[in-house]
Protein backbone atom coordinates (compact mmCIF):
# COMPACT_ATOMS: atom_id res chain seq x y z
CA UNK A 1 0.00 0.00 0.00
CA UNK A 2 1.50 3.32 -1.06
CA UNK A 3 1.43 6.40 1.13
CA UNK A 4 -1.28 8.87 0.13
CA UNK A 5 1.09 11.84 0.04
CA UNK A 6 4.69 12.91 0.41
CA UNK A 7 5.48 14.44 3.80
CA UNK A 8 8.11 17.07 3.04
CA UNK A 9 10.34 18.30 5.90
CA UNK A 10 9.87 21.94 6.93
CA UNK A 11 13.33 23.03 5.76
CA UNK A 12 12.79 21.45 2.34
CA UNK A 13 9.44 23.21 2.05
CA UNK A 14 11.18 26.46 2.91
CA UNK A 15 13.44 26.01 -0.13
CA UNK A 16 10.56 25.05 -2.43
CA UNK A 17 8.47 28.01 -1.31
CA UNK A 18 11.36 30.47 -1.63
CA UNK A 19 11.93 29.36 -5.23
CA UNK A 20 8.20 29.48 -5.96
CA UNK A 21 7.87 33.02 -4.60
CA UNK A 22 10.48 34.13 -7.12
CA UNK A 23 8.45 32.64 -9.96
CA UNK A 24 10.35 29.37 -10.39
CA UNK A 25 9.08 25.78 -10.41
CA UNK A 26 10.58 23.58 -7.71
CA UNK A 27 9.95 19.98 -6.65
CA UNK A 28 11.45 17.22 -4.58
CA UNK A 29 12.44 14.51 -7.01
CA UNK A 30 13.76 10.99 -7.46
CA UNK A 31 14.54 8.54 -4.67
CA UNK A 32 13.08 10.69 -1.89
CA UNK A 33 9.67 10.70 -3.61
CA UNK A 34 9.89 6.95 -4.21
CA UNK A 35 10.77 6.22 -0.57
CA UNK A 36 8.13 8.61 0.80
CA UNK A 37 5.43 6.92 -1.29
CA UNK A 38 6.62 3.57 0.09
CA UNK A 39 6.24 4.91 3.62
CA UNK A 40 9.98 4.98 4.21
CA UNK A 41 11.95 7.91 5.61
CA UNK A 42 14.15 9.31 2.82
CA UNK A 43 17.86 9.67 3.58
CA UNK A 44 18.24 12.67 1.30
CA UNK A 45 15.86 15.18 -0.21
CA UNK A 46 16.89 16.19 -3.73
CA UNK A 47 15.30 19.30 -5.22
CA UNK A 48 14.90 20.12 -8.90
CA UNK A 49 13.98 23.57 -10.16
CA UNK A 50 13.57 25.72 -13.24
CA UNK A 51 15.88 28.31 -11.64
CA UNK A 52 19.42 28.48 -13.00
CA UNK A 53 22.30 27.95 -10.55
CA UNK A 54 23.14 31.64 -10.34
CA UNK A 55 19.48 32.42 -9.67
CA UNK A 56 19.41 29.85 -6.86
CA UNK A 57 22.50 31.46 -5.34
CA UNK A 58 20.82 34.88 -5.34
CA UNK A 59 17.74 33.59 -3.50
CA UNK A 60 19.54 31.88 -0.62
CA UNK A 61 22.10 33.44 1.71
CA UNK A 62 24.18 30.34 2.36
CA UNK A 63 25.11 28.14 -0.61
CA UNK A 64 27.96 25.93 -1.75
CA UNK A 65 28.95 25.54 -5.42
CA UNK A 66 28.63 21.76 -5.49
CA UNK A 67 28.51 21.24 -9.25
CA UNK A 68 27.59 24.37 -11.16
CA UNK A 69 28.57 22.74 -14.46
CA UNK A 70 25.81 20.17 -13.92
CA UNK A 71 23.41 22.69 -12.41
CA UNK A 72 23.77 21.76 -8.75
CA UNK A 73 23.98 24.20 -5.85
CA UNK A 74 23.89 23.07 -2.23
CA UNK A 75 21.63 25.24 -0.08
CA UNK A 76 22.39 25.38 3.64
CA UNK A 77 19.44 25.73 6.03
CA UNK A 78 20.51 25.64 9.64
CA UNK A 79 22.80 22.63 10.00
CA UNK A 80 21.28 20.79 7.03
CA UNK A 81 22.41 20.80 3.40
CA UNK A 82 20.15 20.22 0.39
CA UNK A 83 21.15 19.83 -3.25
CA UNK A 84 19.17 22.00 -5.65
CA UNK A 85 19.62 21.14 -9.33
CA UNK A 86 18.33 22.95 -12.39
CA UNK A 87 16.09 21.07 -14.84
CA UNK A 88 18.47 19.72 -17.45
CA UNK A 89 18.99 17.70 -20.58
CA UNK A 90 21.97 15.38 -20.83
CA UNK A 91 24.11 15.54 -23.96
CA UNK A 92 25.76 12.62 -25.71
CA UNK A 93 27.20 9.92 -23.43
CA UNK A 94 30.58 9.20 -25.00
CA UNK A 95 32.02 6.99 -22.22
CA UNK A 96 28.96 4.98 -21.24
CA UNK A 97 28.86 6.79 -17.92
CA UNK A 98 28.86 10.61 -18.16
CA UNK A 99 27.21 13.04 -20.58
CA UNK A 100 29.64 15.10 -22.64
CA UNK A 101 27.65 18.21 -21.78
CA UNK A 102 24.57 19.31 -19.87
CA UNK A 103 21.94 21.73 -21.18
CA UNK A 104 19.56 23.49 -18.82
CA UNK A 105 15.87 23.40 -19.73
CA UNK A 106 12.72 25.06 -18.39
CA UNK A 107 10.82 21.77 -18.80
CA UNK A 108 10.30 19.41 -15.85
CA UNK A 109 9.21 16.69 -18.29
CA UNK A 110 12.52 16.88 -20.15
CA UNK A 111 14.36 16.60 -16.84
CA UNK A 112 12.36 13.58 -15.70
CA UNK A 113 12.62 11.65 -18.96
CA UNK A 114 16.43 11.48 -18.70
CA UNK A 115 16.24 9.59 -15.38
CA UNK A 116 16.88 5.86 -15.03
CA UNK A 117 13.72 4.11 -13.82
CA UNK A 118 10.08 5.10 -13.60
CA UNK A 119 10.06 4.74 -9.81
CA UNK A 120 12.88 7.31 -9.66
CA UNK A 121 11.33 9.71 -12.16
CA UNK A 122 8.58 11.25 -10.05
CA UNK A 123 8.47 14.79 -8.65
CA UNK A 124 6.34 16.40 -5.96
CA UNK A 125 5.47 19.66 -4.30
CA UNK A 126 2.52 20.51 -2.09
CA UNK A 127 0.96 22.90 -4.63
CA UNK A 128 1.05 20.62 -7.69
CA UNK A 129 1.02 17.23 -5.96
CA UNK A 130 2.65 14.19 -7.54
CA UNK A 131 4.06 14.58 -11.04
CA UNK A 132 4.25 11.06 -12.49
CA UNK A 133 4.65 11.14 -16.25
CA UNK A 134 5.98 7.61 -16.80
CA UNK A 135 3.89 5.36 -14.57
CA UNK A 136 6.25 5.24 -11.60
CA UNK A 137 3.47 5.03 -9.03
CA UNK A 138 1.88 2.11 -10.87
CA UNK A 139 5.24 0.33 -11.05
CA UNK A 140 5.72 0.88 -7.32
CA UNK A 141 2.33 -0.67 -6.64
CA UNK A 142 3.01 -3.62 -8.95
CA UNK A 143 6.62 -4.20 -7.85
CA UNK A 144 8.32 -3.51 -11.19
CA UNK A 145 11.67 -1.96 -12.09
CA UNK A 146 11.16 -0.38 -15.51
CA UNK A 147 13.44 1.95 -17.45
CA UNK A 148 12.13 5.37 -18.40
CA UNK A 149 11.43 5.36 -22.14
CA UNK A 150 13.72 3.20 -24.26
CA UNK A 151 15.73 0.89 -21.95
CA UNK A 152 18.47 0.41 -24.56
CA UNK A 153 19.00 4.16 -24.64
CA UNK A 154 18.96 4.43 -20.85
CA UNK A 155 21.58 1.70 -20.42
CA UNK A 156 23.63 2.98 -23.35
CA UNK A 157 23.83 6.36 -21.62
CA UNK A 158 25.05 4.90 -18.35
CA UNK A 159 25.98 1.23 -18.02
CA UNK A 160 25.97 1.47 -14.22
CA UNK A 161 22.18 1.61 -14.49
CA UNK A 162 22.32 -2.10 -15.28
CA UNK A 163 23.70 -2.76 -11.80
CA UNK A 164 21.26 -0.26 -10.30
CA UNK A 165 18.35 -2.21 -11.80
CA UNK A 166 19.58 -5.35 -10.04
CA UNK A 167 20.18 -3.44 -6.83
CA UNK A 168 16.72 -1.85 -6.72
CA UNK A 169 15.18 -5.22 -7.52
CA UNK A 170 16.98 -6.75 -4.53
CA UNK A 171 16.34 -3.85 -2.16
CA UNK A 172 12.63 -3.64 -2.95
CA UNK A 173 11.98 -7.27 -3.87
CA UNK A 174 10.70 -6.14 -7.28
CA UNK A 175 10.78 -7.81 -10.69
CA UNK A 176 12.72 -6.20 -13.52
CA UNK A 177 10.40 -5.57 -16.48
CA UNK A 178 11.13 -7.98 -19.37
CA UNK A 179 12.11 -5.27 -21.86
CA UNK A 180 14.34 -3.60 -19.27
CA UNK A 181 16.01 -6.89 -18.37
CA UNK A 182 16.50 -7.76 -22.03
CA UNK A 183 18.23 -4.44 -22.65
CA UNK A 184 20.37 -4.91 -19.53
CA UNK A 185 21.44 -8.32 -20.82
CA UNK A 186 22.22 -6.96 -24.28
CA UNK A 187 24.30 -4.07 -22.98
CA UNK A 188 25.94 -5.87 -20.03
CA UNK A 189 29.37 -5.86 -21.78
CA UNK A 190 29.34 -2.06 -21.37
CA UNK A 191 29.96 -2.61 -17.67
CA UNK A 192 33.63 -2.81 -18.71
CA UNK A 193 33.42 0.98 -19.02
CA UNK A 194 32.49 1.36 -15.35
CA UNK A 195 35.08 1.74 -12.59
CA UNK A 196 35.50 -1.18 -10.22
CA UNK A 197 34.64 1.13 -7.32
CA UNK A 198 31.19 1.90 -8.74
CA UNK A 199 30.56 -1.79 -9.49
CA UNK A 200 31.58 -2.58 -5.92
CA UNK A 201 29.15 -0.04 -4.47
CA UNK A 202 26.18 -1.47 -6.34
CA UNK A 203 27.16 -5.09 -5.64
CA UNK A 204 27.57 -4.34 -1.95
CA UNK A 205 24.18 -2.61 -1.74
CA UNK A 206 22.65 -5.65 -3.42
CA UNK A 207 24.32 -8.04 -0.98
CA UNK A 208 23.12 -5.95 1.97
CA UNK A 209 19.53 -5.87 0.69
CA UNK A 210 16.53 -7.89 1.83
CA UNK A 211 16.74 -10.07 -1.29
CA UNK A 212 20.42 -10.67 -2.14
CA UNK A 213 19.32 -13.93 -3.75
CA UNK A 214 17.99 -11.86 -6.67
CA UNK A 215 21.58 -11.72 -7.88
CA UNK A 216 20.35 -14.85 -9.59
CA UNK A 217 18.61 -12.56 -12.07
CA UNK A 218 21.92 -10.85 -12.82
CA UNK A 219 23.50 -14.24 -13.50
CA UNK A 220 20.66 -15.37 -15.75
CA UNK A 221 20.89 -12.13 -17.74
CA UNK A 222 24.65 -12.50 -18.25
CA UNK A 223 25.41 -9.45 -16.10
CA UNK A 224 27.64 -10.97 -13.41
CA UNK A 225 29.93 -12.66 -15.92
CA UNK A 226 31.09 -9.21 -17.00
CA UNK A 227 32.76 -8.46 -13.66
CA UNK A 228 32.54 -11.66 -11.57
CA UNK A 229 32.78 -14.74 -13.80
CA UNK A 230 33.73 -16.80 -10.74
CA UNK A 231 30.15 -16.48 -9.52
CA UNK A 232 28.79 -17.76 -12.82
CA UNK A 233 30.94 -20.89 -12.50
CA UNK A 234 29.49 -21.44 -9.04
CA UNK A 235 25.96 -21.17 -10.41
CA UNK A 236 26.84 -23.84 -12.97
CA UNK A 237 28.47 -26.28 -10.51
CA UNK A 238 26.28 -29.00 -8.92
CA UNK A 239 26.89 -30.50 -5.48
CA UNK A 240 26.04 -34.18 -5.64
CA UNK A 241 26.66 -34.75 -1.97
CA UNK A 242 24.29 -35.73 0.86
CA UNK A 243 25.29 -32.62 2.82
CA UNK A 244 23.93 -30.36 0.08
CA UNK A 245 20.65 -29.80 -1.72
CA UNK A 246 21.62 -26.85 -3.94
CA UNK A 247 24.20 -26.09 -6.59
CA UNK A 248 27.25 -24.19 -5.32
CA UNK A 249 25.78 -20.90 -6.52
CA UNK A 250 22.33 -21.47 -5.06
CA UNK A 251 23.92 -22.51 -1.77
CA UNK A 252 25.87 -19.25 -1.80
CA UNK A 253 22.75 -17.16 -2.43
CA UNK A 254 20.86 -19.01 0.29
CA UNK A 255 23.66 -18.54 2.82
CA UNK A 256 23.97 -14.82 2.05
CA UNK A 257 20.26 -14.42 2.72
CA UNK A 258 20.56 -16.28 6.02
CA UNK A 259 23.39 -14.25 7.56
CA UNK A 260 23.05 -10.92 9.33
CA UNK A 261 23.09 -7.73 7.24
CA UNK A 262 26.72 -6.87 7.82
CA UNK A 263 29.18 -6.00 5.06
CA UNK A 264 31.90 -8.44 6.18
CA UNK A 265 29.48 -11.29 6.86
CA UNK A 266 27.60 -10.93 3.60
CA UNK A 267 30.80 -10.65 1.55
CA UNK A 268 32.13 -13.73 3.33
CA UNK A 269 29.06 -15.82 2.57
CA UNK A 270 29.06 -14.58 -1.02
CA UNK A 271 32.71 -15.55 -1.55
CA UNK A 272 33.10 -18.52 0.79
CA UNK A 273 32.65 -21.28 -1.82
CA UNK A 274 34.01 -19.57 -4.92
CA UNK A 275 36.83 -22.13 -5.21
CA UNK A 276 34.49 -25.13 -5.24
CA UNK A 277 34.13 -25.39 -9.03
CA UNK A 278 37.91 -25.78 -9.44
CA UNK A 279 38.17 -28.25 -6.54
CA UNK A 280 35.24 -30.50 -7.38
CA UNK A 281 36.02 -34.20 -7.66
CA UNK A 282 33.61 -37.10 -7.97
CA UNK A 283 34.25 -40.49 -6.39
CA UNK A 284 33.26 -43.91 -7.70
CA UNK A 285 29.87 -43.69 -6.01
CA UNK A 286 29.08 -40.45 -7.82
CA UNK A 287 29.55 -38.31 -4.71
CA UNK A 288 31.12 -34.88 -5.20
CA UNK A 289 33.90 -33.65 -2.90
CA UNK A 290 35.55 -30.21 -2.66
CA UNK A 291 38.66 -30.84 -0.58
CA UNK A 292 40.91 -27.81 -0.19
CA UNK A 293 38.32 -25.31 -1.41
CA UNK A 294 38.33 -23.17 1.75
CA UNK A 295 42.07 -22.45 1.66
CA UNK A 296 42.01 -21.79 -2.07
CA UNK A 297 38.82 -19.78 -1.67
CA UNK A 298 40.49 -17.42 0.78
CA UNK A 299 43.08 -16.54 -1.87
CA UNK A 300 40.36 -16.13 -4.49
CA UNK A 301 38.50 -13.84 -2.10
CA UNK A 302 41.66 -11.78 -1.65
CA UNK A 303 42.09 -11.31 -5.40
CA UNK A 304 38.42 -10.51 -5.99
CA UNK A 305 38.29 -7.98 -3.16
CA UNK A 306 41.45 -6.34 -4.48
CA UNK A 307 39.92 -6.25 -7.95
CA UNK A 308 36.87 -4.51 -6.52
CA UNK A 309 39.11 -2.02 -4.68
CA UNK A 310 38.10 -3.01 -1.15
CA UNK A 311 39.97 -1.58 1.83
CA UNK A 312 42.60 -3.65 3.63
CA UNK A 313 40.57 -4.12 6.82
CA UNK A 314 37.59 -5.60 4.96
CA UNK A 315 39.96 -7.75 2.91
CA UNK A 316 41.70 -9.13 6.02
CA UNK A 317 38.46 -10.00 7.75
CA UNK A 318 36.74 -11.64 4.79
CA UNK A 319 39.81 -13.61 3.71
CA UNK A 320 40.26 -14.97 7.25
CA UNK A 321 36.60 -15.93 7.60
CA UNK A 322 36.55 -17.66 4.20
CA UNK A 323 39.68 -19.59 5.16
CA UNK A 324 38.10 -20.81 8.40
CA UNK A 325 34.51 -21.31 7.30
CA UNK A 326 34.89 -25.06 6.69
CA UNK A 327 37.54 -25.91 9.27
CA UNK A 328 36.21 -28.04 12.12
CA UNK A 329 36.48 -26.75 15.70
CA UNK A 330 36.29 -29.44 18.35
CA UNK A 331 33.78 -28.74 21.12
CA UNK A 332 36.28 -28.58 23.97
CA UNK A 333 37.38 -25.47 25.81
CA UNK A 334 41.08 -25.76 24.81
CA UNK A 335 40.13 -26.23 21.15
CA UNK A 336 37.81 -23.22 21.21
CA UNK A 337 40.43 -21.04 22.93
CA UNK A 338 43.05 -22.07 20.37
CA UNK A 339 40.64 -21.37 17.51
CA UNK A 340 39.96 -17.91 18.92
CA UNK A 341 43.70 -17.29 19.08
CA UNK A 342 44.21 -18.34 15.47
CA UNK A 343 41.16 -16.68 13.95
CA UNK A 344 41.34 -13.54 16.08
CA UNK A 345 39.28 -12.34 19.00
CA UNK A 346 37.50 -9.82 16.77
CA UNK A 347 36.56 -12.41 14.15
CA UNK A 348 35.65 -15.47 16.21
CA UNK A 349 32.07 -14.31 16.94
CA UNK A 350 31.70 -13.74 13.18
CA UNK A 351 32.97 -17.20 12.24
CA UNK A 352 30.21 -18.64 14.42
CA UNK A 353 27.66 -16.65 12.39
CA UNK A 354 29.31 -17.79 9.16
CA UNK A 355 29.19 -21.43 10.20
CA UNK A 356 25.54 -21.05 11.23
CA UNK A 357 24.49 -19.58 7.88
CA UNK A 358 26.53 -22.18 6.00
CA UNK A 359 24.84 -24.97 7.96
CA UNK A 360 21.32 -23.65 7.37
CA UNK A 361 21.98 -23.42 3.63
CA UNK A 362 22.83 -27.14 3.45
CA UNK A 363 20.59 -30.19 3.27
CA UNK A 364 18.88 -31.73 6.30
CA UNK A 365 21.46 -34.57 6.34
CA UNK A 366 22.84 -34.73 9.91
CA UNK A 367 21.41 -31.22 10.47
CA UNK A 368 20.47 -31.88 14.09
CA UNK A 369 23.89 -33.28 14.99
CA UNK A 370 25.70 -30.41 13.27
CA UNK A 371 23.55 -27.84 15.03
CA UNK A 372 24.15 -29.46 18.42
CA UNK A 373 27.91 -29.35 17.82
CA UNK A 374 27.81 -25.68 16.81
CA UNK A 375 25.63 -24.82 19.79
CA UNK A 376 28.15 -26.48 22.14
CA UNK A 377 30.96 -24.40 20.62
CA UNK A 378 28.88 -21.23 21.04
CA UNK A 379 28.19 -22.10 24.69
CA UNK A 380 31.86 -22.86 25.39
CA UNK A 381 32.91 -19.60 23.77
CA UNK A 382 30.41 -17.63 25.84
CA UNK A 383 31.84 -19.14 29.05
CA UNK A 384 35.41 -18.42 27.94
CA UNK A 385 34.56 -14.76 27.33
CA UNK A 386 32.65 -14.42 30.60
CA UNK A 387 35.61 -15.80 32.57
CA UNK A 388 38.09 -13.61 30.71
CA UNK A 389 40.40 -16.50 29.78
CA UNK A 390 43.71 -15.58 28.17
CA UNK A 391 43.34 -15.98 24.41
CA UNK A 392 46.39 -14.23 22.97
CA UNK A 393 49.86 -12.98 23.80
CA UNK A 394 48.52 -9.58 24.86
CA UNK A 395 46.69 -11.27 27.77
CA UNK A 396 49.61 -13.49 28.77
CA UNK A 397 50.91 -12.86 32.30
CA UNK A 398 54.47 -12.74 30.90
CA UNK A 399 55.74 -10.38 28.20
CA UNK A 400 59.01 -9.69 26.42
CA UNK A 401 60.27 -7.37 29.13
CA UNK A 402 59.81 -10.10 31.74
CA UNK A 403 61.83 -12.52 29.62
CA UNK A 404 64.64 -10.01 29.07
CA UNK A 405 64.82 -9.44 32.82
CA UNK A 406 65.00 -13.20 33.20
CA UNK A 407 68.00 -13.30 30.85
CA UNK A 408 66.34 -14.24 27.57
CA UNK A 409 67.71 -12.49 24.49
CA UNK A 410 65.25 -10.85 22.12
CA UNK A 411 64.67 -12.86 18.93
CA UNK A 412 63.51 -16.28 17.90
CA UNK A 413 64.18 -17.84 21.29
CA UNK A 414 61.96 -15.28 23.01
CA UNK A 415 59.18 -15.79 20.46
CA UNK A 416 59.37 -19.56 20.87
CA UNK A 417 59.15 -19.29 24.66
CA UNK A 418 56.14 -16.98 24.52
CA UNK A 419 54.45 -19.35 22.04
CA UNK A 420 54.96 -22.33 24.38
CA UNK A 421 53.62 -20.32 27.31
CA UNK A 422 50.53 -19.34 25.37
CA UNK A 423 49.93 -22.92 24.25
CA UNK A 424 50.07 -24.01 27.89
CA UNK A 425 47.67 -21.29 29.02
CA UNK A 426 45.20 -22.03 26.24
CA UNK A 427 45.09 -25.61 27.50
CA UNK A 428 44.93 -24.66 31.18
CA UNK A 429 43.83 -21.05 31.84
CA UNK A 430 44.88 -21.19 35.50
CA UNK A 431 48.51 -21.47 34.32
CA UNK A 432 48.42 -17.81 33.28
CA UNK A 433 50.53 -16.87 36.26
CA UNK A 434 53.80 -14.95 35.95
CA UNK A 435 55.76 -16.97 38.49
CA UNK A 436 54.52 -20.30 37.17
CA UNK A 437 55.33 -19.45 33.54
CA UNK A 438 58.78 -18.05 34.25
CA UNK A 439 59.66 -21.00 36.47
CA UNK A 440 58.46 -23.57 33.98
CA UNK A 441 59.71 -22.09 30.69
CA UNK A 442 62.80 -20.03 31.45
CA UNK A 443 65.92 -21.98 32.27
CA UNK A 444 67.96 -20.65 35.18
Amino acid sequence: MLSAQVQIPEQVNTILEALGQKGFEAYVVGGCVRDALLGKKPHDWDITTSALPQEVKKIFQRTVDTGLKHGTVTVLIGKEAYEVTTFRLDGVYEDGRHPKEVTFTPSLEEDLKRRDFTINAMAYNSATGLVDLFGGQSDLMNGIIRAVGDPVQRFSEDALRIMRAVRFSAQLGYTIAPSTLEAASELAPNLALISRERIREELEKTLLSDRPDLLRTAYEAGITKQFLPEFDRCMETPQNNPHHCYSVGEHILKSVSLVRKDKVLRLTMFLHDFAKPAYRTTDGAGIDHFRGHAEAGSEMAREILKRLKYDNDTLRKVVTLVKWHDRPIRSTEPSVRKAVGKIGEDLFPLILEVKQADLLAQSMFLREEKQEMLDRIKKLYKGIVQRGDCLSLKDLAVNGTDLIEAGVRPGREMGAILARMLEDVLDVPSHNNRDYLLTRYVEK
